[in-house]
C-alpha cells in the first residue's frame, strides 16, 4: 500500500495547479506566484476560497493578504490604502544614497503623501534618521502609524501643513510618491487600482502635476541648504516636472530605472 505522502502531495499539486487556472482566467498575470502566497495565507479551504473570490472580484492581493513586500521588507496594507508599487524603490535608493550621515548628524526625512509609510519604513530601516511622515487620508495616517510605530512620527493634513513648524529649513530629505495618473486615465488603470484604492491617491489633475506644483512651491523653504526633493512621475511628464522644479528655484535632474519601471525626479535645494 502506497504512502500517504505521494497521495497528499498530488492532491496539492491538482489544487495548486486549479487555483493557478482560475487566477489566469482572472486576468492575474504573476498566477503562479498569487497561488503560492495565497495557499500560504489559507488556514482552512474555506479562508482559500474567500481569498480567490475577493481576487477574481479585482480585490488587490496585498489587501487580501495584509502586506506588500517592498524593499525586501513586509508592509502593513489595509482596504481604502494605496498600495505600494515596487517602481518607487528607485526614490528609496536615490534618498539613502544621498543622505548624510555621522555620528553628529542625525538627518531627517519627510515621506510625505505616505500611504502605508512604505518609503519612510524602507529608508529608516537602511539610514538612521529622524523620520516625518504625513498624509491627508486618515484610513493611510492609521495604517502609516502602525507601520513605522517607534521609528517615526506620522501627521494628518495637507501637505507640508502638519508638519512641525520647528523643521523650516531642516529637512534632509522629502519623498513624494504623490498622485500623478491624469484624471482622463484614471478610469483606464487597472479595476484593482481604479476600484479598489482611494481615488486622491491616483488622480493627479488635468495632467497627472496638480500636486507636485504644490509640493515643488513649498518644498524649498522646508529643505536645508542641499537638501533634496524627489517625486515619480511618468515618462510624458518629466520635462513639466523638470520646468515646475527650476520654477522654485530647485536644482533638478532625471533619474530612470528600465528594470522598474521607474521615472524619478530630483530637485536639490541650492546653496547660495
Amino acid at each position: 500500500m502506497p504512502g500517504l505522502g505521494p497521495v497528499l502531495q498530488q492532491g496539492r499539486q491538482l489544487l495548486t495547479a486549479a487555483l493557478i487556472a482560475r487566477l489566469r482566467a482572472a486576468g492575474c498575470v504573476f498566477a503562479e506566484d498569487e497561488a503560492r502566497l495565497l495557499l500560504a495565507a489559507a488556514r482552512s479551504d474555506a479562508d482559500l476560497e474567500a481569498y480567490v473570490r475577493r481576487r477574481e472580484g479585482g480585490e488587490p492581493l496585498e489587501v487580501i493578504l495584509g502586506w506588500a513586500e517592498f524593499c525586501g521588507l513586509r508592509v502593513g496594507v489595509e482596504p481604502g490604502v494605496f498600495v505600494p508599487r515596487q517602481r518607487t524603490a528607485l526614490l528609496v535608493d536615490l534618498a539613502v544614497a544621498g543622505l548624510p550621515s555621522g555620528p553628529d548628524r542625525r538627518p531627517v526625512v519627510l515621506d510625505l503623501c505616505c500611504g502605508t509609510g512604505a518609503m519612510g519604513l524602507a529608508v529608516a530601516a537602511r539610514v538612521p534618521c529622524r523620520l516625518l511622515a504625513a498624509d491627508l487620508d486618515p484610513v493611510a495616517v492609521g495604517c502609516a502609524r502602525r507601520n513605522l510605530a517607534d521609528l517615526g512620527e506620522v501627521f494628518e493634513g495637507d501637505l507640508f501643513a502638519p508638519v512641525p513648524r520647528a523643521l523650516l529649513g531642516r529637512i534632509d530629505v522629502v519623498l513624494a510618491n504623490a498622485p500623478y495618473v491624469p484624471t482622463g486615465e484614471v478610469g483606464l488603470m487597472p479595476p484593482e487600482a481604479h476600484e479598489h484604492e482611494p481615488r486622491v491617491a491616483l488622480d493627479g489633475g488635468s495632467d497627472g502635476l496638480d500636486v507636485h506644483r504644490r509640493i515643488a512651491a513649498d518644498a524649498p523653504g522646508w529643505l536645508a541648504p542641499g537638501g533634496r526633493l524627489l517625486i515619480e512621475v511618468a515618462e510624458p511628464q518629466v520635462d513639466e516636472a523638470l520646468d515646475l522644479f527650476e520654477a522654485a528655484d530647485l536644482e533638478a535632474r532625471v533619474h530612470r530605472d528600465q528594470d522598474r519601471d521607474a521615472v524619478a525626479v530630483v530637485g536639490t535645494r541650492r546653496t547660495r
